[in-house]
């Protein structure tokens, strides 16, 4: 089938295996940083640490995709892997299998942190909820930010279009990650990710939506917008209009327009005057100027 064409090979696979150990490793580093180990003595845990957990994740994130950018592209998360599909970087079959492999490493990853750690000091296990402070719809516009920034550094860090690139794009990736938990922690728990399946959480709606149209839109606006791809831009131009109702329109504007004169458009007097002007020069044999 076309569809799943370079799905069966064995660079893809690579890959799909690369997404599952790569998602395995952070899911039990980062979440592990969330427990909070009582001192010795001291009957109750002491609260969580903002800037270790955000720290945490941010350069787990930056090694992982120093270590797996160059096999999979380390995407690292489902909504990282949508924009990759919004923009036609990965047809949607391959990254059916990219989320499949997300998915199941953290399931992985998750049960071996549980398994590892002492029931007594396990509690939540880093579950993101939204902070009883702020509604839904507060929480929403907050992951929808924070992801929208990660997606944009993702996409302005790797572009290959760009010659200014000096530094590391895996640690200006990391660092993205570890702003937005510093941020979104007190609000949401900064889950930045469809975190039902890879993180546990509370308030799916927000958890499900948000990141995924925040990355959609991050990659939209970069790729479509601030950064178009010429190549992309040119293929779509080459794409004909095959729809029946488009050419029934066409005909029938056709015949309207018969015996009309042709609608004059700003485009119509620039192309006029510029052919005057081109005409007066070539009488006088006047030289334009470039300057």
């Amino acid at each position: 089938m076309t569809a799943f064409k370079g799905v069966w090979t064995q660079e893809f696979w690579r890959s799909v295996a690369a997404e599952f150990t790569a998602m395995l490793i952070f899911v039990l580093l980062s979440l592990g940083s969330t427990i909070n180990w009582p001192a010795a003595g001291a009957e109750h845990p002491p609260a969580p640490n903002l800037v270790l957990i955000s720290l945490c994740f941010g350069l787990s994130i930056a090694t992982l995709v120093q270590c797996f950018g160059h096999v999979s592209g380390a995407h690292l998360n489902p909504a990282v892997t949508a924009a990759m599909v919004v923009t036609r970087n990965l047809s949607v079959a391959k990254a059916v299998f990219y989320l499949l492999a997300q998915c199941l490493g953290s399931v992985v990853g998750a049960a071996v942190l549980y398994g590892v750690t002492p029931e007594s000091v396990r509690g939540g296990m880093g579950v993101t909820m939204v902070n009883t402070n702020i509604s839904a719809g507060h929480a929403l516009v907050v992951e929808a930010f924070i992801t929208f920034q990660l997606v944009f550094t993702v996409f302005a860090s790797c572009d290959p279009k760009r010659s200014d690139l000096s530094g590391s794009p895996a640690l200006a990736i990391g660092l993205s990650v570890c702003i937005g938990h510093l941020f979104a922690i007190p609000y949401t728990g900064a889950s930045m990710k469809p975190s039902p399946f890879l993180r546990p959480c509370r308030g799916h709606l927000v958890y499900w939506v948000s990141p995924v149209l925040g990355g959609i839109l991050a990659a939209s606006l970069y790729d479509y917008l601030f950064c178009p791809n010429s190549a992309l831009k040119k293929r779509l131009a080459t794409v004909p209009f095959t729809s029946t109702k488009y050419q029934e329109i066409q005909a029938r504007r056709s015949v309207d327009l018969l015996g009309k004169q042709p609608l004059f458009t700003i485009l119509d007097v620039e192309r006029a005057d510029r052919k005057e002007r081109e005409q007066e020069i070539e009488v006088s044999g006047e030289v334009l100027s470039s300057v």
